[in-house]
């Protein structure tokens, strides 16, 4: 799905604000690389190297661990309501300690593996992971988890995310982003409250859930003047 000309910015939760307004002119006109067709994980991802990275020129952040798709068949009566969302997004169903950062190659229940990856491009492609692993890419559940490390305590910073479908997300063990229905990928369609990075290492967990299409994310951290953060590093571990 391309990158589109301008951002929406909706709150889907009741703790969501709307952006500072100079989020706006920070994302419109962006448009997204063209890539040939993926053969297995390529173009889309590469594995991740051995030293963290910084996030684009835009902030987005690139580098996760990705979980192989957990088959979760559609429900198709009422949708991704939030109700719904919460019941099979949650800490109680993700596959494994929810506290803990997998491994690349770790195992998941199920047989599910933790894959380190770098994104090609600003929104991370899960459809084409799915596809290039050969797993089902319909009706599933995708896990990311990323390690964001801060050179000093950051306050009062949102995390501006985007999906396709319904998603939600954890900083530090603590709810900051729902997404919910059957939506397309727009950058920044929810911002957080301000919250709180802290010096050194901090945890950004959330999923993905799929219905019959396409599927992908996008998350960066934006500081209270609305313009992206780009001194931080993004590891896997």
């Amino acid at each position: 799905m391309g990158r589109p000309c301008s951002a929406a910015l909706w709150c889907a939760l009741a703790l969501a604000l709307t952006a500072p307004a100079a989020l706006h002119a920070q994302t419109a006109g962006m448009v997204e690389e063209k890539l040939p067709p993926p053969t297995g994980l390529a173009p889309y991802f590469t594995p991740a190297s051995a030293d963290p990275i910084a996030p684009d020129a835009d902030g987005f952040l690139r580098r996760w661990l990705l979980l192989e798709p957990v088959v979760k068949p559609n429900r198709t009566n009422t949708g991704f309501t939030p109700s719904y969302v919460r019941g099979v997004i949650a800490p109680a169903t993700y596959p494994g300690k929810f506290e803990a950062v997998p491994r690349d190659g770790d195992t998941a229940p199920g047989g599910l593996r933790w894959h380190a990856l770098d994104s090609s491009l600003f929104d991370v492609k899960l459809f084409y992971l799915a596809q290039g692993l050969g797993k089902p890419t319909y009706g599933v559940i995708f896990w990311a988890v990323t390690v964001i490390n801060a050179p000093r305590e950051m306050r009062g910073v949102r995390l501006a995310m985007g999906s396709n479908s319904a998603s939600r997300w954890w900083l530090n063990g603590s709810e900051v982003a729902g997404l919910y229905g059957d939506r397309r990928m727009v950058m920044d369609d929810v911002v957080s409250r301000p919250i709180t990075l802290r010096k050194g290492r901090n945890v950004l967990r959330g999923a993905v859930i799929n219905g019959p299409g396409l599927s992908d994310f996008c998350a960066r951290f934006v500081g209270e003047d609305g313009k992206p953060i780009r001194d931080i590093s993004i590891d896997v571990k």
